[in-house]
């Protein structure tokens, strides 16, 4: 029998007439009116660094809604609808005063929870500007965040706060970013990431990668005891997914090391030095829109201290200034998860034993996402203000 007629059996698998790939549109569609965007406006969302709402109006897209964010003259944090109820100019070119932002165009004056104060083309100001309201969202100040709630109002719940955060130490601050430090390892690199925010959600329950991704294949990008793999056990929270990994280090001690993942989209994990000691920080993968995302983070610390020393990151060139090849001999967070594409194709994936932390949080996920479109309460919500406070086990913890 000639080589020809073994062909059929040594080609099996090639890529011809693979099925069209399609992703989980139930996690990956945050847009007003979708099962994950509806569900996702439940919760309280962080949109900007409390710094960045200014006296200058800014452009803000979150959960696929653009928005203009801007601080009065009295201090008070406002996010509106851009479009002026009036006639539609954008509120991008407003001017903000101190009881809140007027229009370019004809003038019409909101304040930051969008009551109309002042028509000044109408007769003595607006007789009717009471009942004129430009449509707004809630929105608070905490950690160092401006956090919004932008679903319907009277299910709005209570203000998380973590106890991994609390309270701040003798000469603590808060050190917060809203740019995508997270996926770059780097101060300076994008504000946005280019893909959905479900591929970091993922990967905060992915403790393999880390031996593998950032120590083995691309060098030492955090310490060098990451080499070793660890032991993993995942387990279910009331709010969320932990996984404990356990390593035996090579001075003889022995660690276990929790990360957290609360729903829907709130991670914890513990210092990348391996500090002994409970986490303290706390970061968020807020969709910007189905394939654009946002990386908040808020962490305890002393004033003037970089988050990267003593890291791997510190001693390597800045994400920013790496060319594509350089990015390619050593990839990090960034080139695994944009690699996956705008929104990974999940009909192609292959879960294993070592993803038994994703399988968990997008079935809790699903299972809460249902629960809001038959009209219940998702899990990780409260409405009383006593029970705030959530419970964070993240942490280095030697023995």
């Amino acid at each position: 029998m000639d080589d020809a007629s073994h062909a059929p059996s040594r080609l099996q698998g090639t890529a011809y007439g693979r099925q069209r790939p399609h992703y989980n549109a139930l996690l990956a569609e945050v847009g007003p009116g979708t099962p994950c965007g509806e569900y996702m406006r439940r919760f309280w969302q962080p949109v900007l660094r409390s710094e960045n709402f200014t006296s200058r109006p800014r452009e803000v897209r979150i959960l696929g809604e653009d928005l203009i964010a801007f601080r009065d003259g009295n201090g008070r944090p406002g996010l509106l609808y851009p479009r002026c109820m009036h006639r539609g100019a954008s509120l991008f070119w407003g001017h903000v005063e101190p009881d809140g932002i007027r229009c370019c165009y004809h003038g019409w004056k909101f304040d930051v929870e969008g009551n109309c104060l002042e028509q000044p083309c109408e007769p003595q100001g607006g007789l009717r500007k009471d009942a004129a309201r430009q449509p707004w969202y809630p929105v608070r100040e905490q950690y160092g965040l401006v956090w919004a709630y932008m679903g319907p109002p009277d299910k709005m719940p209570v203000l998380p706060r973590f106890d991994c955060l609390e309270p701040l130490e003798d000469g603590e601050v808060y050190w917060t970013s809203d740019t995508a430090i997270n996926a770059h390892g780097d101060l300076n690199g994008p504000e946005i990431v280019n893909y959905s925010w479900l591929h970091m959600n993922d990967n905060v329950m992915d403790p393999f990668h880390v031996q593998v991704l950032h120590t083995t294949f691309s060098g030492t990008q955090f310490v060098r005891e990451f080499a070793i793999m660890p032991k993993v056990d995942f387990q279910p929270i009331e709010e969320g997914v932990i996984y404990k990994a356990y390593r035996k280090m090579d001075d003889g001690r022995e660690m276990d090391r929790i990360s957290t993942w609360m729903a829907p989209n709130a991670m914890s994990v513990p210092s990348i030095l391996l500090t002994p000691g409970r986490s303290d920080m706390m970061s968020w993968s807020v969709p910007v829109d189905d394939t654009h995302t946002r990386f908040l983070m808020v962490m305890r610390t002393l004033p003037g201290v970089n988050i990267m020393d003593g890291s791997g990151l510190a001693q390597q060139k800045p994400w920013s200034q790496m060319t594509v090849a350089e990015r390619q001999d050593r990839p990090g967070d960034y080139e695994a998860q944009a690699g996956q594409g705008e929104i990974s194709l999940h009909s192609e994936e292959h879960l294993v034993t070592s993803d038994r932390g994703i399988v968990m949080q997008r079935r809790m996920l699903e299972r809460d996402i249902k629960a809001v479109m038959d009209g219940q309460d998702p899990t990780g919500v409260t409405f009383d203000e006593a029970k705030a406070l959530v419970h964070v086990p993240s942490g280095n913890f030697y023995r």
